[in-house]
């Protein structure tokens, strides 16, 4: 197939502007991380709402009460999840998370029984959603904040192995791994793939897939070894984000196949939208988190 010059510069120059805001998100501070996933997740439900009505025809996000309450409640659980680490003024961002839980809660309980438009489907796609948007990206706030490894003065051998690393180095680890994953995977399969993975995701095969695996694996455990001591947890983390990003990569395939769409959004031009772009985190963030917590808390 020829190249098409003028879809090749529209992804390049999009795909230069993405690398520029992630960076500057993982990179400057603990506050461009946590706009940066809030931006993500308040796309993120738009996306998955406008896919939940292709889906169920008979439901309808018509309602701005409906469009805004559902993402703001997983934007407190964000806000909660930063344990402390963001303050305005003195006041925790944290505690403002709760108040905006309490209340958004509340105002479902009451919208449940005032408004008829309101159905169990309603609140079956809001849980949905809650968990695979808003509490993953929590997740990800939670592991930058660095709570997980506010204890180590008292915790596991596993915890000391790794005492130099904090939130920042996790969490960018976990993006560049899942970035090295999604382009070793691409290259493995584009030269030996022959064995379709799934039908979810049929250009993907189970060799690129492996390959993607070990050599993502590999590639970030040299990067940290460059300035960390060797550690058996840090290849199980490894390994782990980048086999869970490709589930999360099928998952998010799955929900636009039987959607009927292509890209889940058009936010990026030529790269799809922000489920498309963020799918493998969703379901890596929760699994990185959970390995970390039970090595190191």
């Amino acid at each position: 197939m020829a190249l098409n010059k003028a879809v090749f510069q529209t992804r390049a120059k999009t795909a230069v502007v993405y690398a520029a805001i992630m960076l500057t998100g993982l990179f400057w501070n603990e506050w461009s991380f946590f706009i940066l996933f809030s931006l993500v997740h308040f796309g993120a439900w738009y996306e998955y709402q406008k896919l939940s009505s292709l889906i169920y025809p008979e439901l309808r996000w018509s309602l701005l009460y409906d469009r805004l309450l559902f993402p703001i409640i997983g934007w407190g659980v964000m806000l909660m999840a930063s344990a402390g680490s963001l303050q305005i003024n003195g006041m925790l961002l944290s505690d403002l998370g709760y108040y905006l839980v309490r209340v958004g809660l509340l105002l479902i309980l009451m919208n449940f029984f005032i408004n008829k438009q309101f159905s169990f489907k309603h609140l079956k796609q809001f849980v949905l959603g809650f968990f695979y948007i808003s509490v993953t990206l929590a997740l990800l706030i939670n592991l930058r904040s660095g709570w997980i490894w506010s204890q180590t003065h008292d915790s596991s051998f596993f915890a000391h192995a790794m005492s130099g690393f904090n939130g920042k180095t996790m969490c960018i680890l976990l993006v560049v791994g899942i970035w090295i994953n999604d382009t070793m995977a691409y290259i493995v399969g584009s030269l030996i793939g022959k064995t379709p993975l799934t039908s979810w995701s049929p250009k993907k095969t189970w060799e690129g897939t492996i390959g993607g695996i070990i050599l993502s694996s590999g590639l970030i455990l040299l990067i940290a070894l460059w300035q960390f001591e060797p550690s058996w947890a840090l290849l199980i983390i490894a390994l782990v984000n980048a086999i869970s990003g490709t589930i999360g990569d099928l998952v998010e395939s799955k929900l636009k196949r039987v959607a009927g769409v292509k890209d889940s959004g058009s936010f990026m031009p030529g790269h799809g939208g922000f489920l498309d772009r963020f799918d493998s985190i969703l379901l890596a963030a929760p699994a990185v988190w959970l390995v970390c917590y039970l090595l190191f808390r």
